[in-house]
């Protein structure tokens, strides 16, 4: 096949769909679509690693720029604006035209934005790509006192990063606990404690109203039940959008993502779509689902990938998701929701746990903090459908080796 593919997106997905064609001997035409100004770069660094160092960009690229070169991969620094899919083409804002044989929207998502007064302030700022880490960690040496709002996983990240480096943090959640939509409540509990012990203050029930702010300075955040938490920085964290935008233009099927097939193809056999922007038919769960994951994106990546060179087959990839704060890791195999039972293994004050996490009597998922050999387990023993009963989880002196053979 020496046809050309467009790829939309530099992200994790479209770097490695790129990467993979290469890889697997495709000789045509690769252009991947930049839309930012710098080399395609990993994501996870930015809320933790990225703001503690002294922020060499380089350290995020996924390859050098001769990389691309020697691979023959062309990097379009531009803005995909329109997709023709009559004539197979797509517009971009440059104005230039590229033709296609392939097309993989791999767009991503985008920052949900805080829709309060003052929100557009300066010292009101967002973690998601490079630019806006950037402003972050130039903006933090001057400040004392920052609101973090949301308490996901890049909100505590950063919140755990900021107070590491010694500013105030107040973290302000709609939820009642932490991380609630992603993790169990044992998980929760012990990343609340972990970050009270450091000095931040998690507010629970609550959301923000208002941006207090003298002129163009920061000065605090109102909430909604009639406290005003003071500071002079705002960081955001509320969730993503995906990019569907472009998709839903040519007139693709879209809804809380451009809905794809079992190999993420689109309703046009000439287009594809794959990563945080993708809703996806899932064989292995039996329904719809969006995962914002660097795994998914890698692994639909190379999915589409050897379906253009001829090796078609039905993505399957197993969901993992990790998360740095502060000193701890989490590391979560499978998809937890829907649990009725959980089982800790480990010792919550030795910090080095997991929560085997059961529906029915089956393993579905482990939540593991510092414990990298029981996410091992998960990533093996998950995607089998084999399961270990909840005696054994508990029981530290039963041999998960021994289970995975």
């Amino acid at each position: 096949m020496n046809d050309t593919v467009l790829i939309v997106g530099a992200g994790h997905a479209g770097f490695q769909v790129a990467v993979s064609l290469r890889q697997a001997k495709y000789a045509g035409r690769i252009a991947l679509i930049n839309d930012e100004k710098h080399l395609p770069y990993q994501r996870p660094p930015l809320s933790k690693a990225y703001l503690k160092s002294g922020g060499d960009p380089n350290s995020l690229m996924f390859r050098p720029e001769k990389f691309f070169q020697d691979q023959n991969i062309e990097l379009i620094y531009d803005r995909a604006v329109s997709i023709d899919r009559d004539a197979r083409s797509l517009l971009l804002g440059s104005g230039n035209k590229l033709d296609y044989d392939h097309l993989i929207i791999a767009t991503g998502a985008r920052n949900r934005q805080l829709d309060v007064p003052n929100a557009t302030l300066p010292d009101v700022l967002y973690l998601r790509t490079l630019d806006e880490s950037e402003e972050v960690r130039q903006r933090m040496p001057n400040k004392k006192h920052v609101v973090v709002i949301g308490a996901g996983f890049i909100g505590l990240e950063f919140a755990a990063t900021a107070r590491g480096k010694g500013l105030e943090v107040d973290v302000v959640e709609l939820a009642p606990r932490v991380m609630a939509r992603a993790v169990t409540p044992e998980i929760s509990s012990y990343f609340h404690d972990r970050h009270s012990a450091t000095g931040i203050r998690i507010h629970y029930g609550v959301r923000a109203t208002e941006i207090k702010a003298d002129g163009e300075r920061v000065t605090g955040v109102a909430l909604s039940d009639g406290r005003t938490l003071p500071c002079d920085l705002v960081v955001v964290g509320v969730g993503v959008i995906p990019n569907v935008e472009l998709a839903a233009a040519a007139g693709l099927p879209t809804a809380s993502g451009i809905i794809v097939n079992e190999q993420l193809l689109t309703e046009d056999p000439n287009i594809s779509a794959i990563g945080d922007c993708s809703l996806f038919n899932s064989v292995r769960f039996g329904e719809v689902m969006r995962l914002e994951s660097v795994q998914n994106a890698t692994d639909q990546a190379r999915c589409v990938a050897a379906r253009l060179t001829g090796k078609a087959e039905t993505y399957d990839g197993y969901p993992w998701f990790w998360s740095d704060q502060g000193d701890d890791k989490l590391q979560i195999a499978g998809l937890t929701a829907g649990f009725d039972q959980v089982v800790v293994r480990g010792s919550v004050a030795e910090r080095s746990f997991s929560a085997f996490c059961y529906k029915a009597g089956q393993l579905i998922g482990i939540e593991s903090v510092n414990r990298a050999a029981d996410h091992v387990f998960g990533r093996k023993i998950l995607p089998q459908n084999k399961s270990i009963t909840p005696e054994q989880a508990a029981d530290v002196s039963f041999d998960l080796k021994k289970a995975m053979a």
